[in-house]
């Protein structure tokens, strides 16, 4: 299965409040869409967080009757999800990655890691074959990117 991570930089919420920072991490992992006006996606993810304490995953009907939404509307959301590597299922239970969004946030991590050791792999390759510099001979970047409002990565 093909593996999609967006992050995207936004700005922190100002004061700290459980809702607005729960929907800050997910709208800066790109869990929401512009389509998602009822914001399920993150709904789930939080419903999913409030559940790991409690049990070892959740069937999609009952996220569904949790939630007051159809299940088919759940295993849509449930899709995307799964694609960025946040939650994933198990039989038919739903999970979050790790038992903590710090653990989730520490998952994602590993793989953008390792899709970026993968880049940096075939992009030596790349400079080789072009007759460039790779490795310690290469020269220090001319340019510094600068987080923006507008900075968006889609991995």
């Amino acid at each position: 299965m093909h593996q999609r991570l967006v992050l995207q930089y936004l700005p922190k919420p100002s004061r700290r409040d459980l809702k607005e920072e729960a929907y800050w991490l997910c709208d800066t992992l790109g869990l929401s869409s512009g389509r998602d006006l009822e914001d399920l996606s993150i709904r789930i993810v939080l419903s999913l967080l409030e559940e790991s304490s409690r049990r070892e995953g959740i069937a999609s009907e009952q996220l569904a009757d949790l939630l007051g939404i159809t299940t088919g509307r759940v295993n849509h959301h449930i899709r995307n999800l799964s694609r960025s590597g946040v939650i994933y299922r198990n039989r038919r239970l739903i999970h979050l990655r790790g038992r903590s969004m710090r653990e989730s946030v520490r998952e994602l991590r590993k793989d953008a890691d390792r899709i970026f050791d993968e880049l940096e792999k075939v992009a030596t390759e790349i400079d080789s074959m072009m007759g460039l510099p790779t490795g310690s001979e290469a020269s220090e970047p001319h340019a510094l990117a600068v987080p923006s409002p507008h900075n968006k990565l889609v991995i």
